[in-house]
């Protein structure tokens, strides 16, 4: 007995020993945490919220109707999906490629964009295929923006152009769309920029301007003249001109997209981005280009090479096979660049009539697959939220939680100074299968009824 009270006394005195000393470790641990040196570097100083991870987490229970993130639940065209299986069962394709693009990809894009542009692309000096636009953006904005610079972006802008102007260690100069007053059916025609008040934001450190267009989150297609004003203070001021056109082919009846780099005086100084995703429905395929002349990708290559260096080859392949497809039918109705705008303009007259008879106001789109609605009339009393958030932050939690359907608030895409401004608005996505739309129609139907 008096050896196991032993053994037991000094079994409880090693186990006490070990949790002091345990103990003393998460404390030394914590302690050198919490006194560490290494913390996150200045050019992502402010830059860790986004509005994707917060909510893309909120709609991810299966209950939720999600219209939020910008991706479609249709199939892309099954000849695109063939091509990648295809090619992915060729040896070869399954290893590098030249870094700067696949080469039957660039000579795809060139022809096509040949066409568009009425001009002659070079493959291999004139294009570079990254990682999906936001890809094309960071090389641009890594290889041509310079600390100090400044970089003029309108409102509403997609919501990684301002975080990438800072890490470039540039300053973002903000310049809202505004909206005429006194329509009661809205469009994006409806948001212009003040001329003067757009004049003004250029001076001597202006590096460039960020156009997007169509607008993601608005829909707005800018016209010729809109085009040309912008074009005009840039080459007053020598300033490069960065087109974000990655909904170039979701036009819809009536409107006309023109390319900011037809114009004269702008090839020489304008990166055009563009991508696989939005053209052929592959969002998770991830493959961008930026078009441009030599002597400002160039620069845009250096970043690759010195980055991403490549991207995915059997994917890249299967591009080109789509675009080359499609390159011999554009100007035929069966052409995919064309005929996807067709399906989706009926779509979107729907989901404008489904908000319309729930009460709210939707802004009609020209161009792209998201509509922006106005909730104003709703009146929804949103002060039990204590959350320090703008008001369309606030509703779309609501409306997930309590409605079952999940949107994007527009403030994401705005500056703090034009928060009041937009906060009323939230974004939904409506390249959706019928079943997806009909849910959703479901749920806006009994709006009122609840």
């Amino acid at each position: 007995m008096n050896i196991a009270r032993q053994v037991l006394n000094h079994s409880k005195l090693i186990a006490h020993h070990s949790a002091n000393v345990n103990c003393r470790r998460r404390f030394c641990t914590s302690q050198h945490m919490m006194t560490s040196r290494h913390t996150h570097s200045k050019r992502i100083e402010g830059l860790d919220k986004n509005v994707w991870v917060a909510f893309t987490s909120l709609a991810a229970d299966p209950s939720v109707v999600n219209l939020g993130q910008g991706f479609p639940d249709i199939p892309p065209p099954s000849y695109v999906k063939e091509a990648l299986a295809q090619a992915a069962s060729v040896d070869r394709m399954n290893q590098y490629t030249r870094g700067f693009g696949h080469p039957s990809l660039v000579k795809a894009l060139s022809q096509v964009y040949g066409k568009v542009y009425e001009r002659q692309i070079d493959p291999l000096k004139e294009i570079l295929v990254t990682v999906g636009g936001y890809g094309s953006l960071f090389s641009t904005m890594q290889g041509l923006v310079d600390e100090g610079d400044e970089v003029i972006i309108i409102e509403p802008f997609f919501d990684c152009y301002l975080p990438m102007v800072r890490m470039a260690g540039a300053k973002p100069v903000l310049i809202p769309l505004r909206l005429k007053s006194g329509k009661k059916t809205i469009t994006s025609a409806d948001w212009f920029l003040d001329p003067d008040e757009l004049s003004s934001k250029f001076n001597s450190k202006t590096k460039a301007i960020i156009i997007n267009t169509p607008n993601n989150p608005i829909g707005k297609v800018f016209t010729r003249d809109e085009l040309q004003m912008i074009a005009d203070l840039c080459i007053k001021h020598d300033t490069l001109c960065f087109s974000d056109e990655v909904y170039e082919w979701l036009i819809y009846r009536g409107h006309q997209h023109i390319k900011i780099a037809t114009l004269p005086g702008m090839w020489d100084r304008t990166i055009t981005i563009s991508s696989a995703g939005k053209t052929f429905s592959v969002t998770g395929w991830k493959l961008g280009w930026s078009i441009g002349p030599e002597h400002l990708i160039r620069h845009l290559q250096t970043v690759m090479q010195n980055t991403l260096y490549t991207c995915p080859t059997p994917l890249q392949e299967a591009v080109a096979q789509g675009l080359m497809r499609n390159f011999n039918l554009m100007g035929q109705p069966e052409c995919y660049f064309s005929s996807l705008a067709e399906e989706l303009g009926g779509k979107r007259d729907r989901m404008a009539a489904i908000l319309q008879e729930t009460g709210m106001t939707p802004v009609i789109p020209e161009g792209g697959y998201f509509m922006v609605v106005d909730v104003t009339s709703l009146n929804q009393d949103l002060s039990h939220m204590v959350e320090d958030e703008a008001y369309d932050y606030k509703f779309v939690k609501w409306m997930i939680k309590e409605k079952k359907l999940a949107a994007i608030p527009v403030t994401a895409f705005v500056g703090e100074e034009s928060k009041k401004q937009f906060e009323k608005y939230i974004r939904l996505c409506f390249i959706k299968q019928d079943s997806t739309l009909d849910a959703a129609e479901a749920i806006l139907k009994n709006w009122r009824k609840t």
